[in-house]
């Protein structure tokens, strides 16, 4: 008589993720009830991260020391597979990290702002792995060998990576991250002092229950293109795919959650994202200067950057120096006008000169482009250019239909308010 074993019993994906959410919530204070979605969710994506053409970079960052980012790097580092914390390992050895026989590592970076902070240096090739990493096929070319004996070789970088650090990242990481953004714990948050001989058995346990439920949806994971919430599209929606299958796999309560969690971390980024020099510059100009006026002098344009309170560019430097023309022009240069040429200043008449400046109509393309929608505040609430313009003429290439110019007194004279 043959004999037959029983089926395995199945596993229970959401339930297990339930266990994981739990084990942060003993030793972490997440700022959100979303950021414990995320972060399960994370830990999750790892086991399967050969299943994913990208992966989701995990970022706790806080402005000061003593928020529970490391803590929090900890307690992912016993719950994912071949977890490899570093705080300065090279390029080259992680790069042979991720190449080395055993599966792909998961690696966790403590200090992150020692790699991108205003203090770091020497670490671009570290920086070019983290880049380069995100997606599936992610490599770096390196030469290898002995002394004048060397070959070029491709290296991969593709693997999960959570950081913790300082301040913030560049915008090439921040884009492809789920940021958690840590506080000091209040007065009135407790959490479970974290001992590593006792808790991380704890959490090796429960890694090695994800790593047998993640075995069983691998395929299924594989295949997987979860819908995205409405508004989610783009670079979003790449980092959020990986999370929201794992959590479809799930099943439970856990797909609503993760797209709750996923709308609600977006724009929590999304708000606090602090722009690039140039697209704020962009923005203080149609929302601060031009004001529905078609052209500025360049004289003009510059006296009221300078006198908004709540911007940088009366002390755009280091050494406190304020944004001049030439850096006016060399910021807006970088964008182009509907004709893709460079944004650059052009001739105006007023009265008897023709000073350098700019028209709205060459800044229209970059401002539909990069800007955020503009404030429904209606722009009469600051003192339009228009309210001290004439007519005038154009000295400039390209004609305007449309034109106001300014009066025939000194552009000094021209004051808007912020």
């Amino acid at each position: 008589m043959t004999s037959t074993n029983p089926p395995a019993p199945s596993i229970d994906g959401a339930a297990l993720l339930d266990e994981v959410e739990a084990f942060h919530r003993r030793f972490n204070i997440f700022p959100t009830e979303a950021a414990y979605v995320a972060v399960a969710l994370w830990d999750a994506h790892a086991h399967l991260i050969d299943a994913f053409d990208g992966t989701a970079r995990l970022a706790f960052l806080s402005p000061e020391p003593g928020s529970g980012k490391s803590r929090a790097l900890e307690i992912v580092e016993t719950l994912t597979p071949r977890a490899a914390t570093t705080v300065n390992a090279s390029a080259n050895a992680l790069f042979r990290l991720v190449e080395a026989d055993g599966g792909t590592p998961t690696l966790l970076f403590d200090e992150i702002d020692t790699v991108f902070g205003p203090k770091a240096g020497g670490n671009e090739e570290v920086r070019g792995f983290l880049n380069s990493g995100y997606r599936r096929g992610g490599k770096s070319l390196r030469c290898v060998g002995d002394g004048s004996n060397q070959n070029a070789e491709w290296f991969s970088s593709f693997c999960a990576v959570a950081m913790a650090g300082l301040g913030s990242l560049p915008d090439t990481i921040l884009t492809r991250s789920v940021i958690i953004r840590m506080r000091k714990r209040a007065p009135n948050e407790k959490v479970e002092p974290y001992r590593r001989r006792v808790h991380e058995k704890q959490g090796h346990a429960l890694r090695d229950r994800l790593a047998d439920w993640t075995a069983t949806i691998h395929d299924q994971i594989a295949q997987a293109w979860p819908e995205m919430p409405e508004g989610v599209s783009d670079r979003p929606a790449d980092v959020w795919e990986p999370l929201l299958a794992v959590a479809d796999a799930a099943g439970g309560h856990w797909p609503e959650r993760a797209r709750a969690a996923c709308v609600a971390l977006i724009k929590s980024a999304q708000e606090d994202d602090v722009a690039s020099f140039g697209v704020r510059l962009l923005t203080d100009l149609r929302d601060r200067v031009f004001c529905g006026a078609d052209r500025m002098p360049t004289a003009a344009i510059l006296e009221v950057l300078l006198g908004l309170d709540d911007a940088p560019w009366a002390d755009l430097t280091d050494d406190g120096k304020a944004l001049t023309a030439r850096g006016l022009s060399k910021l807006l240069s970088q964008y182009v006008r509907p004709d893709n040429t460079p944004i650059r200043p052009r001739g105006i008449r007023v009265g008897s000169g023709t000073p350098k400046g700019y028209y709205a109509e060459d800044l229209s393309d970059a401002w539909a482009r990069y800007c955020p929608p503009p404030p429904e505040k209606s722009a009469t609430s600051a003192t339009s250019a228009t309210s001290q313009v004439n007519e005038g003429e154009s000295v400039a290439e390209g004609p305007s239909e449309s034109r106001h110019m300014f009066a025939e007194t000194d552009t000094r004279q021209l004051r808007i308010a912020g």
